[in-house]
């Protein structure tokens, strides 16, 4: 069970019990007071204490009979009718018990009947309606309260849920060219350097499988994990691949979304740099600024075609960015800001800003190495 609904049922159950016991407490004061006003010997205290002990047990009673009627799914006319007998019923043994603790711990000739036990009814029936209304009030405020909690659960799982969908969509060509580049350096006998490229991508791989798509890593760990994903490509492109981080000091601790660069960077091989022959420079830069976390991705390549409507063509772009800017949405909403800049023949750049968070007790000093270029 969702710990919020939980907390939310046991505040409700203390919540009953506390009224409860305090809106007996102060009934039997009231109708004490009352008494002495009334010139009444002080042993009806007794009588009085004993007629609140068994409204307590008729209420605690009522308050099982009335959880059967909500839970049996009754149409309103036939849970108030019934309702309304339970309090018929409950009004009339209040009334007996308070007759009957009068007669034997009061005075053993005191009497009450015709028009004085109709007036002592009513009274307690008036009592037990007012107990009826507060309880059904209080239940069903309780009953919206979990019904908002559950909903807000579930939209949780689902949140997490299409996260996770958004995350692991893992590139299929990423996988299929790393495996062909792996297979050849089999066939041409490179074991030391397969060996090395398969270890990369286990670790890459268990990276990216391990981490939550909830869970916001350091920039630091998301620079280290992208560049297990470099030095796989770079198998492949060789000198073609260029790459150039530039972080401040500042900047490497802060925290973003893990695996938020992969799939930008992975967009960018695949239309920046894999397309002219001589490969092309990809750069990363990220620095704090107004108690801000600015990204910025560039390359040199080719840049997106452009459609109808000005927009930036997502069969160019891949679902890297649709996926990334989408990401971002929810789980920063309204507090975050992705941009996309594309010249013809000059690249593109994509910039993201986000809220500056740390993790608390952490900063790391070390500065950033630039990749191999």
């Amino acid at each position: 069970m969702d710990k919020k609904l939980k907390n939310l049922i046991e505040h409700k159950e203390k919540l009953f019990w506390s009224l409860q016991i305090l809106g007996w407490i102060a009934y039997c004061a009231a109708r004490t007071l009352n008494a002495y006003a009334l010139g009444e010997k002080p042993e009806f205290i007794y009588a009085v204490m004993m007629g609140v002990i068994g409204g307590f047990w008729i209420t605690i009673g009522l308050r099982h009979i009335y959880q059967y009627l909500r839970q049996s799914n009754l149409s309103s006319i036939a849970l108030l009718i019934s309702t309304i007998l339970c309090i018929a019923i409950s009004s009339m043994l209040f009334s007996f018990v308070e007759v009957w603790s009068m007669n034997q711990l009061y005075d053993p000739d005191w009497t009450m009947q015709g028009l004085g036990f109709l007036y002592r009814t009513l009274y307690d029936t008036f009592v037990l309606m007012a107990w009826t209304g507060l309880y059904f009030v209080i239940n069903n405020h309780f009953q919206l309260q979990q019904q908002k909690e559950m909903y807000l659960a579930a939209s949780a799982q689902a949140h997490q849920a299409q996260l996770k969908m958004l995350r692991y969509q893992l590139n299929p060509h990423f996988l299929f060219n790393t495996l062909n580049a792996i297979s050849t350096l089999v066939l041409d006998k490179q074991s030391k350097e397969a060996n090395g490229m398969l270890t990369k991508l286990s670790a890459f791989l268990r990276f990216s499988l391990v981490s939550q798509p909830m869970q916001k890593t350091t920039l630091e760990e998301e620079i280290y994990a992208l560049s297990l994903y470099l030095d796989i490509e770079r198998v492949r492109f060789q000198e073609r691949l260029k790459i150039i981080i530039d972080v401040s000091e500042e900047a490497k601790s802060a925290l973003i979304p893990s695996l938020l660069l992969q799939p930008l960077v992975e967009n960018s091989i695949k239309y920046a740099i894999n397309p002219k022959v001589d490969g092309g420079t990809i750069t990363i830069k990220a620095v704090i600024k107004d108690k801000r976390l600015n990204i910025t991705l560039s390359d040199d390549g080719p840049g997106f075609t452009k459609n109808k409507s000005s927009e930036i063509d997502q069969h160019s772009s891949g679902v890297g960015i649709a996926n990334t800017k989408e990401r971002l949405a929810k789980l920063y909403p309204g507090e975050s800001r992705f941009s996309i800049v594309s010249q013809e023949g000059k690249g593109v750049t994509i910039k993201i800003n986000l809220p500056c968070e740390y993790t608390p007790g952490e900063n790391s000093n070390e500065p950033y190495a630039e990749v191999a270029q």
